[in-house]
């Protein structure tokens, strides 16, 4: 591994291609106008206590392991391992529904009825992702580098795009797809798809503390970490907002497609402006925002892991690093997994049912996550409060008491909410929805104690 550091710039960059997705904005345009309350909503519960707790912690314990380390400290090992393993699993699953995205993005520089083509996205989950896991393999400086390159030309500048002409789609005058208005701002929740839509936005802000595990290789990480999530959160709550409203004025909510919602925008606003042939070019650089996300996502996790398997509690196999400090057996492992997910598209009625399928699941194993580190959060306040952090939340042991339990609230609404299937898309049975959903979340919390419980004494060496 370089001894080069990691500096703000990039890890801000990091930070969001961690979160800032436009993928996400179609889940929230869903609710028209009142997008904009869901997102404050999700932003003053979740987002920033989760940016708070997180940057605390990062400089309380800025030793590599991020959520492990936090969460061992406060409630042990064992829940310390659950911690990180959520984390990861949650992404395992989660890869194919950015994947997902890449090959509805792509399909439409090619052919865009592809995009809600089963098999092709079968095809394009398996080859991006092992492509994008092979070049992580060298190094953490070049995922970096990929972040880099991805969010400003994948994300930023296709993101700012769809602002800039969703206000000029607005100031011309043209028609606008929703009530834009004091009452519209308000949802109406007499529905419980609403709510079960509002965990949607609710995981797109989720993985500030991902990149905590690479503090070890942050510049000055007491400084550098709390800036770079100030940073962050500011760019992501604007693009979030603004590229989302766009979305939702320019097409017709029965028509949002949650794969392809961002390309199908720009689709119809460059359409309305006669620029219909740059559609292949920002197609392909969006893909590039999207494969920054997964690229930073696919190093964060396995690094976390790593720590946990280098304290005793994987197979020495799974330790192993290259000389670039990469998990090679980690990588590899999460590969094979998400090749086996990746027949889900093959076997759900169509590519919307399998996207909302694996994004439930993934909301849910991560939120669980996130109770372990909001409570983890208040146990080190009250337990360590001598433990010199460069950033400490407002308010000393009350601030911190206050936002994780706003962290903690939000994520048990919206785990129980997220065993509701969404009544606009069609996830087939109720009752093999529920069943994947209950035996997969099950298996994957499950799974870690079983790992420890048959864990062998030559792991420890």
């Amino acid at each position: 591994m370089t001894n080069r550091k990691i500096s703000v710039f990039l890890l801000t960059m990091m930070n969001l291609a961690t979160i800032l997705s436009i993928k996400n904005w179609p889940f929230a345009a869903e609710f028209g106008f009142s997008s904009l309350f869901f997102i404050l909503l999700a932003v003053l519960t979740f987002f920033i206590p989760s940016a708070l707790v997180s940057a605390e912690l990062a400089t309380g314990w800025p030793q590599q392991g991020g959520v492990f380390v936090w969460v061992k400290e406060a409630l042990g090992n064992r829940m310390g391992f659950l911690a990180v393993w959520l984390l990861w699993v949650e992404n395992v699953v989660w890869y194919p529904t950015i994947l997902s995205f890449i090959g509805g993005t792509i399909a439409y520089a090619i052919d865009p009825p592809l995009a809600e083509n089963n098999l092709f996205n079968f095809f394009m989950i398996l080859f991006v992702f092992w492509a994008v896991t092979f070049l992580n393999m060298r190094g953490l400086r070049f995922s970096g580098f990929i972040s880099t390159f991805g969010v400003i030309s994948g994300t930023l500048l296709p993101g700012l795009l769809i602002v800039v002409l969703g206000i000029s789609w607005l100031a011309s005058g043209r028609p606008v797809e929703i009530p834009m208005n004091w009452d519209s701002f308000f949802p109406d929740i007499s529905h419980p798809y609403q709510l079960v839509f509002l965990s949607g936005v609710i995981l797109s802000f989720a993985g500030i503390e991902m990149n905590a595990v690479h503090a070890n290789d942050v510049e000055n990480p007491q400084r550098s970490y709390p800036l770079a999530i100030l940073i962050s959160v500011v760019l992501i709550v604007f693009f979030t907002s603004f590229g989302t409203l766009s979305i939702a004025m320019v097409i017709p909510q029965g028509k949002i497609n949650l794969v392809a919602g961002g390309v199908a925008a720009i689709d119809y606003f460059l359409s309305a402006y006669n620029l219909k042939g740059f559609i292949p070019l920002i197609s392909i650089l969006i893909s590039f925002g999207a494969l920054a996300g997964l690229s930073t996502w696919i190093a964060g996790p396995s690094k976390g892991l790593l720590t946990a398997a280098q304290s005793g509690d994987l197979p020495p196999i799974l330790r192993s690093v290259n000389r670039h400090g990469m998990p090679v057996g980690m990588l590899i492992l999460q590969g094979l997994i998400v090749t086996v997910l990746a027949f889900v598209f093959l076997i759900m009625p169509n590519v919307n049912s399998s996207f909302w399928m694996m994004t439930a699941m993934v909301s849910q194993l991560y939120l669980l996550m996130y109770l372990l580190l909001f409570i983890s959060a208040i146990v080190l306040k009250i337990r360590f409060p001598s433990v010199p952090r460069a950033f400490n939340v407002p308010g000393g042991k009350w601030g911190m008491i206050f936002v994780s339990i706003l962290g903690i609230l939000a994520s048990v609404f919206c785990i129980i909410f997220g065993f509701f299937p969404p009544t606009q898309i069609d996830t087939g049975d109720i009752v093999q929805y529920e069943l994947i959903q209950v035996v997969g979340i099950v298996a994957f919390c499950v799974a870690p104690f079983l790992i420890l419980y048959f864990k062998k004494p030559e792991w420890d060496k």
